[in-house]
């Protein structure tokens, strides 16, 4: 490949963050609780849960914390979250999908709208982002599980659209509506999956040079620091000689 994609480019990134373990595990705690609230809190029984729990445990959530994250949907705390998504423009031209987990509307959306202006992007409509990005499902497994073939079996047998394998793992893709009964299928043949998610595949690709690239990524890091922001997905690009330059 010419370059990494934006998911491998903060996949690079993620091996950085430990100290932001903890705001990690509070995420993904709001996720499971939110996910335990609109449905069963059993994850059998919830795909969302069960989604959100996968993650959790791809992360090294301690279990207990899932647990009581599950156990707190049934409490009436009065903490009540609500899902919103931002659509944007970032560093050179690049499209934004911001999803949050917020208990303040207006809070997070002038937040966003900053870290959007600060970047010297800016935040658009609902649809100005989304019809650039195809809604598909993503399960992920490592290189371990096996070779391109074995996978590549499985997802058809699954009932999965495409497979992406490398030396890192294989990326398996589906229709959205099909995540939770594709994934299934596949844990029946390979095991537990490192992720299993709803995801924005973008349509195409933005390059980026090392100046765009730096403010894109301070960018990304800013709203990952937000307790509110849930995930980001984008349809940036940046060569292997400026990422590593950028990294370093």
């Amino acid at each position: 490949m010419a370059g990494h994609s934006q998911f491998k480019n903060i996949m690079h990134r993620k091996g950085k963050q430990d100290a932001m373990r903890s705001k990690l595990f509070g995420k993904l705690a709001r996720e499971i609780t939110v996910a335990a609230k609109l449905g069963l809190p059993d994850p059998a029984m919830n795909p969302r849960l069960r989604m959100a729990v996968i993650a959790a445990r791809a992360e090294n959530m301690p279990k207990d914390n899932i647990e009581r994250a599950i156990k707190k949907a049934a409490g009436n705390d009065g903490e009540t979250y609500d899902e919103v998504r931002y659509e944007g423009r970032g560093p050179g031209g690049v499209m934004m999908i911001v999803e949050a987990l917020t208990d303040n509307r207006n809070r997070t959306g002038a937040n966003v709208r900053s870290y959007f202006t600060k970047a010297g992007g800016e935040l658009g409509a609902t649809g100005s982002a989304t019809f650039m990005f195809d809604r598909v499902g993503e399960i992920a497994y490592p290189a371990t599980v096996g070779d391109a073939d074995k996978v590549m079996e499985a997802a058809i047998e699954a009932g999965a659209d495409d497979v992406q394998s490398d030396e890192n793992g294989h990326t398996i893709t589906c229709a959205f509506s099909d995540l939770s009964e594709v994934s299934k299928a596949l844990e029946a043949i390979l095991g537990p999956p490192n992720t299993a998610k709803a995801v924005w595949k973008p349509q195409n690709m933005v390059m980026l040079d090392e100046d765009k690239a730096q403010s894109m990524l301070k960018l990304l890091d800013t709203m990952e620091n937000d307790d509110d922001v849930q995930n980001i997905f984008s349809n940036f690009e940046v060569s292997d000689e400026v990422m590593a330059r950028l990294t370093t």
